[in-house]
C-alpha cells in the first residue's frame, strides 16, 4: 500500500479545519463571557451536557461556589446559565472531538503501514501539540477559579497561541505530503518569509492579550488612541514598573498591538515587492498575493473591531482573519523552502 497517500493528506487537512472551527468557537466562548461556566473538568462523563433538570441544578449550583457568579452574575437566572454554559461546553466537545479525530485515523494509519517514518515522527508531534493544548485550556480555566472572576490573560495567550502553532504545524505537514517536491529558490527571501511570520506570531499572542485583559473595549479611535493622542499617557504610567505597562497594562498591551499591525504590513508589503522581483512559480505568486491581500482586510478588520469596541460578531471576523493570514504565511514560506 502506498504510503502517505491522499487519504493522509484528507485526515491532515481535516484536522486543519476543525482546529480552526475550535479556534472560531474559543473566540465566541471568550466575548461572550463564557469560558468559566464549567468550573471542573471531567474527561469521559463531561462529553454531554447536563441532560435532565437535576443535572442542570447540580451544574448551576457548583457554578454558584465561583468567584464569576459571585462577583459578577449574582444576577442569573438558569437560562442565562444555559446560555454561557453551551459555548464553553461545545468548545469543550470540539477538543474532545479533535483529539479522537488525530487518534483514531492515526492508529488505523499506522496498522495498515499508511504511514512513513518521517509522517510517524511529526504526527506523534502533533499528538503531543494536541494533548497539551486541552492541557493548557484547564490550566487556563483555573486561573478563574480562584480570587479574580477572569482568566490570566497570559494562560489564555499561551492556550491560543498553542492552537494556531499546532493548525500551522498540522497544516505544514499535509504541506510537505501535496508538495513532496520543493527547491529553495532565494535564502534572503526565504528569511524575510521566515522573520515575517515570527512577527505576526508575536501580533497573535498580543491579539490574545487584548482578548484576556479586556483591552479591546477602551482607547475606541483610530488612528489616535483618543483626544487626538497617538499614544495615550496610561500607555506608560499604568502601572509600574515601567516594563509591566506593555505585558499587563491595558493601554500598553492595546498600544503594543496596534503598533504591531503596522509592522506585521510592513513586512507583507516587503514580502510582496521582494517576491514580485523573483522568478515564480504559480503558487508562490498565488502565495504572496495572498499575503497582500488578507492583510489588508485582516488591518481593516482590526480597525473596526477597535472603533466600534469588539461587538462579537467583529471580534469573531478579526480572529478568523488572523487565523487566514496564518495560513497564507505557513504556505508562502513552504514554497520558498526546501
Amino acid at each position: 500500500m502506498k504510503k502517505d497517500n491522499k487519504n493522509v493528506i484528507y485526515w491532515l487537512l481535516t484536522g486543519c479545519v476543525l482546529i480552526f472551527i475550535m479556534v472560531i468557537v474559543g473566540g465566541i466562548t471568550r466575548l461572550t463571557h463564557s469560558g468559566l461556566s464549567i468550573s471542573n473538568y471531567k474527561l469521559i462523563s463531561g462529553t454531554l451536557p447536563p441532560m435532565n433538570e437535576a443535572e442542570w441544578n447540580d451544574a448551576f449550583e457548583l457554578y454558584k461556589q465561583y468567584p464569576e457568579y459571585q462577583k459578577l452574575n449574582t444576577h442569573f437566572g438558569m437560562e442565562d446559565f444555559k446560555d454561557i454554559y453551551f459555548w464553553e461546553w461545545f468548545h469543550r466537545f470540539l477538543g474532545r472531538m479533535i483529539g479522537l479525530v488525530f487518534l483514531i485515523p492515526f492508529a488505523y494509519f499506522l496498522i495498515t503501514k499508511q504511514l512513513s517514518t518521517s509522517t510517524i515522527k511529526k504526527s506523534i508531534i502533533l499528538m503531543f501539540l494536541g494533548g497539551f493544548q486541552g492541557f493548557l485550556g484547564w490550566y487556563m480555566v483555573k486561573s478563574g477559579l480562584v480570587d479574580r472572576p477572569d482568566v490570566s490573560h497570559f494562560r489564555l495567550a499561551a492556550h491560543l497561541t498553542t492552537a494556531f502553532i499546532t493548525f500551522a504545524y498540522t497544516f505544514w505537514v499535509a504541506l510537505d505530503l501535496i508538495f513532496p517536491n520543493r527547491k529553495e529558490i532565494d535564502k534572503q527571501f526565504r528569511n524575510l518569509v521566515r522573520w515575517g511570520l515570527v512577527v505576526l506570531f508575536i501580533q497573535i499572542i498580543y491579539g490574545a492579550f487584548v482578548a484576556g485583559l479586556d483591552a479591546g473595549f477602551i482607547h475606541n479611535h483610530w488612528p489616535f488612541m483618543n483626544e487626538g493622542k497617538l499614544i495615550h499617557e496610561t500607555v506608560y504610567i499604568e502601572l509600574e514598573p515601567f516594563y509591566k505597562n506593555f505585558i499587563e497594562g491595558r493601554s500598553g498591551v492595546q498600544f503594543v498591538h496596534r503598533t504591531l499591525a503596522y509592522v506585521v504590513v510592513i513586512f507583507i508589503l516587503a514580502i510582496w515587492y521582494k517576491g514580485k522581483r523573483l522568478n515564480l512559480t504559480n503558487y508562490q505568486s498565488k502565495g504572496i498575493d495572498a499575503l497582500l491581500i488578507l492583510v489588508g482586510l485582516q488591518f481593516l478588520l482590526g480597525v473596526l473591531t477597535i472603533m466600534l469596541a469588539v461587538p462579537v460578531w467583529l471580534g469573531v471576523l478579526h480572529q478568523v482573519g488572523a487565523f487566514f493570514l496564518l495560513a497564507a504565511m505557513m504556505f508562502t514560506l513552504h514554497r520558498f523552502s526546501k
